[in-house]
């Protein structure tokens, strides 16, 4: 270790980082050494999922941050290439949800699903570590390394992995709570504040070690990061209070023959991911079947509840339009960042930090503000939110571009805008993803519940893969990035989902109404309504829409 004498920036914010994952860790102690089943005013349970999903997001966000650099530095492929590549595994991150929501929706439960899923997920992150041969210089002769195989085998356990675990501990933080609890809303912000703490400490921490000592030290410390989440969840079992566990008992093997699925999950994923072209098919073709499948259950419910559905599936079909704009972040905005801004020796990976340091700063500014309008009766309606997210995502580019440009384009761009495009991206994700899981897990019909989910994450999928063809289309036809190509379409999506946006904030009241928030009914008991504070006022509040 280097002396603190000349330490860089880069040195110092890792440090930084470190010393803030000791606090947060002595938090947790605190928390758990606690009697009650209350904590700030929410069930314990609460921060078992926090603090599960914080280390789940550590090793996701800190691979995530290295990925594209380990792509063109290590493995050699082209901007293009590996922007396609990255696109591809960011979309199947988000489809296997489908497949996992499912089964622990019919047979598994939703605790037993995260745990098989954080255990494919810690070996995923832990293969990752494996490097193979170092030193050549001819991107032939190093994809044609067998080690490469042991990388795509990495990607496809952490893709399945987290299929099994993303929708389902999202669906357990629903279930703590009543449909009609006014605390919903600030839960899954809390939570999603736990999800952007992992991603923050993650990706400096992994980012740090990866860049400055060895890939392999930065991917070692994210599977660590996993198997610590593991222990918590598996820990933090009776502060669930019965929750997640599966419909009904499973019976001889059945067990097993469903971990036997996502393992054979794992062995397809192993494919997919190494020939990108064939997921776009797969993405058109699922998507065309759970459209379908989703009408067929709508069209079997009474007039309300269906109604419900074509609100759920209007703010879903939104999700790869902001998602397409927002994952540039760890593609071609990464990439844009490595090698056309002043970084003044911070290392690339680490400014992926912002967006969820943005998010710890603003969440609890954005709850608390959605909970004072709600008083007020002034606060948007969810399809409102989402507009209002649009049109900052597409606002952060245009911003980015005007920066860049306005230095000229043989200068390097100023750092400042790159935090700034971080800025009104992570400001417009505050309006549309946690409010996003609250109205799914709401809205949703109580059988369909992590289906649903997973078609939320689903969704989220294809806006990663327009992600990596926005990301590929940066390379040009030599397939290597070009500062004034990237320019360019950065603006033309910036103005198209500001359009889209405009369209999307006229339709809101109409599809607010569709919502019926005021003939929900909780999934609960009379008793454990009676216990839940606010569990009688109305949903209005609730949701954070203006009241009937």
């Amino acid at each position: 270790m280097k002396p603190m004498s000349l330490w860089n920036e880069g040195d110092w914010i890792a440090a930084i980082g470190a010393l803030s994952l000791f606090v947060f860790l002595g938090i947790g102690a605190l928390i758990a050494t606690r009697k009650s089943d209350d904590f700030a005013g929410h069930p314990r349970g609460l921060f078992v999922l926090f603090y599960a999903e914080m280390w789940e997001r550590f090793s996701y966000y800190g691979m995530r941050a290295l990925l594209i650099l380990y792509l063109t530095k290590f493995w050699l492929f082209g901007d293009g290439k590996a922007n396609l590549i990255y696109g591809a595994y960011t979309s199947l991150v988000y489809i296997t949800p489908v497949l996992g929501g499912y089964l622990a929706d019919r047979y598994l439960g939703q605790r037993k699903a995260v745990v098989f899923g954080g255990v494919l997920l810690a070996l995923g992150h832990l293969f990752m570590a494996y490097e193979g041969i170092q030193g050549a210089t001819d991107p032939l002769v190093k994809q044609s390394d067998p080690a490469i195989s042991v990388f795509w085998a990495a990607l496809a356990l952490i893709i399945v992995g987290s299929g099994f675990l993303k929708a389902n501990i999202s669906v357990i933080v629903g279930q703590l709570y009543g449909l009609r609890d006014t605390r919903r809303d600030a839960a899954y912000t809390i939570f999603y504040m736990g999800v952007n703490v992992g991603a923050f400490l993650g990706t400096i921490l992994v980012g740090y070690l990866g860049e400055t000592i060895g890939w392999s030290w930065g991917f070692g410390l994210a599977g660590i990061g996993m198997v610590l989440g593991l222990i918590v969840f598996m820990l933090g079992k009776p502060a669930l209070k019965g929750q997640g566990e599966p419909p009904r008992p499973l019976l001889g093997n059945h067990e097993w023959l469903l971990y036997a699925v996502g393992v054979g999950a794992v062995v397809v994923i192993w494919f997919l991911i190494q020939y990108q072209g064939v997921i776009q098919g797969l993405l058109m073709v699922s998507g065309v079947a759970m459209l379908g499948y989703t009408l067929y259950e709508a069209f079997k419910l009474p007039k309300e509840p269906r109604e419900r559905m074509f609100a759920i599936l209007f703010l879903i079909a939104l999700n790869p339009i902001f998602w397409g704009l927002f994952e540039q972040a760890g593609g071609s905005l990464s990439l844009y960042t490595d090698r056309f801004v002043d970084r003044q020796g911070v290392p690339t990976s680490l400014f992926q930090a912002i967006n969820p340091i943005y998010i710890v700063v603003f969440g609890p500014v954005f709850a608390a503000l959605w909970q004072w309008l709600g008083r007020k009766g002034l606060e948007p309606s969810a399809p409102a939110k989402f507009g209002l997210a649009l049109v900052q995502v597409g606002l952060s580019f245009l911003v980015f571009v005007w920066g860049a440009r306005a230095v000229g384009l043989e200068a390097m761009t100023p750092v400042i805008f790159v935090f700034l495009i971080y800025l009104l991206a992570t400001t417009g994700e505050l309006c549309l993803s946690p409010v996003g899981l609250s109205a799914m897990t709401r809205l949703a019909p109580v059988h369909l519940g992590s289906f649903i989910m997973g078609a939320w994450f689903y969704m989220t999928a294809v806006g990663n893969f327009v992600a990596g063809k926005i990301g590929e289309a940066t390379g040009g036809e030599s397939g290597e990035m070009s500062k004034e190509l990237t320019l360019g379409i950065y603006e033309q999506i910036g103005w198209i989902t500001i359009g889209v946006a405009v369209v999307v904030l006229i339709l809101s009241r109409w599809v607010k109404r569709w919502m019926h928030l005021d003939t929900l009914e909780d999934r609960v008991t009379p008793a454990d309504q009676a216990s839940v504070p606010g569990g009688g006022e109305g949903e209005a509040a609730a949701v954070g829409l203006p009241k009937a």
